[in-house]
């Protein structure tokens, strides 16, 4: 697989390149933002309502809640379920910073927990053991776009009356035990971040949920609180998906499946052609489950010259995430210290993600792994 080909005259490889994807269906995004403009329907109009149904239905669930971004799903979410001024709310500590300060938003206090040094998912046991009286819901977040281990989070929420909120926002479509995410707790939020598998043309979110209680708050949550026109319940949020951005993800949502098949694709290839290079780990997908692969993340004990070695190749990596979030400084006054979360601290020290998006080339890929070859051999 080496390659003679100088690095400064190679194209370089993006990590992420939505470009492709809107000269597929750029004719249709087009459409459908004048049909919109036209009807000058703006907010929490048809668009909307239609992608709510949708996308619930994507998911396996009834109800459908569209907001204005993944993080307000999740503290939206969190005030659904009751979670007020000083209650705890178990979650990873390996995530995007987003998921702990929603909990944070409330004036409520994130609980970390470890991870799966395989899967890199919340470990339910490590959750069981950080339980206190002031515990009030638990967040599993599908990293990278596998699903978390949900039958044993679901057993411990259920055994101390807790809600179980996912935090879907990587893993829209991956499946676990035949069901969707999205499906497989009291409530899930979903991003619609650019980057996300299914992506808006700016910020978006979605609250998904079986129970037509949450569904009926979370309505009036998003809206200032008001159960009917000015007349407000609670204290609410101004958090609502706008037309033009359901219209748009309407459209995309047509076109996921496909997508998705085509990651799924794409990480064959990569572990194909990585699984007899020394020193690389591949992504691990248990039986029973559906990787959705948002992220291609190998591992490597010699992951920073690895990156750099790539880098210098003109190929784009990321890592997601590089600092647990007990190590990080929002949250040195919880006063936690390099090897209380081993596990996670590992991984993050080799997690690294390669270019990853459907639309990804075969002869991409080989240079990729062509290079991480030549690195290892090095």
């Amino acid at each position: 697989m080496a390659s003679t080909t100088q690095p400064s005259a190679l194209e370089p490889i993006h990590q992420f390149d939505l470009s492709g994807q809107y000269a597929q269906i750029g004719p249709e995004i087009r459409e459908v933002v004048e049909r919109v403009l036209a009807s000058q329907q703006l907010v929490l109009g048809k668009e909307v309502a239609a992608f709510e149904k949708e996308l619930a239905e994507f998911c396996g669930v009834a109800h459908g809640v569209g907001v204005a971004n993944g993080t307000d799903a999740l503290i939206l979410a969190l005030r659904a379920c009751n979670i007020y001024a000083g209650d705890e709310v178990l979650i990873p500590t390996l995530t995007f910073v987003a998921t702990a300060s929603a909990v944070n938003a409330l004036a409520a206090k994130p609980v970390f927990a470890d991870v799966d040094r395989i899967t890199l998912n919340l470990d339910p046991a490590d959750v069981r053991r950080r339980i206190t009286p002031r515990t009030k819901a638990i967040i599993a977040v599908h990293l990278h776009g596998l699903p978390a281990d949900m039958d044993p989070l679901r057993e411990i929420a259920k055994e101390h009356k807790l809600p179980l909120i996912e935090d879907n926002a990587q893993a829209i479509g991956a499946s676990y035990k035949k069901r969707y995410t999205g499906s497989l707790a009291d409530i899930a939020c979903i991003s619609f971040y650019p980057t996300k598998n299914l992506g808006a043309a700016g910020d978006g979110g979605m609250i998904v949920t079986n129970s037509l209680e949450l569904d009926t708050r979370l309505r009036t949550l998003r809206n200032h609180g008001q159960a009917s026109r000015y007349v407000s319940a609670e204290p609410g949020w101004n958090s609502r998906l706008d037309e033009i951005q359901a219209a748009i993800l309407r459209v995309k949502l047509r076109h996921l499946r496909t997508w998705q098949k085509a990651r799924q694709t794409n990480a064959t290839k990569y572990s194909n052609l990585l699984s007899a290079v020394p020193g690389i780990r591949t992504p691990f997908v248990p039986e029973g489950y559906e990787h959705v692969f948002h992220q291609y993340t190998i591992r490597s004990d010699r992951r920073d010259a690895l990156q750099k070695f790539l880098t210098d190749r003109k190929i784009g990596t990321q890592i997601y995430y590089p600092i647990p979030l007990h190590l990080q400084p929002l949250y040195a006054n919880l006063g936690h210290k390099r090897g209380d979360f081993p596990n996670a601290e590992h991984v993050a020290d080799e997690i690294l993600s390669l270019p990853m998006y459907p639309e990804l080339s075969a002869d991409k890929i080989e240079r990729v792994t062509s290079a991480i070859a030549e690195f290892a051999r090095q």
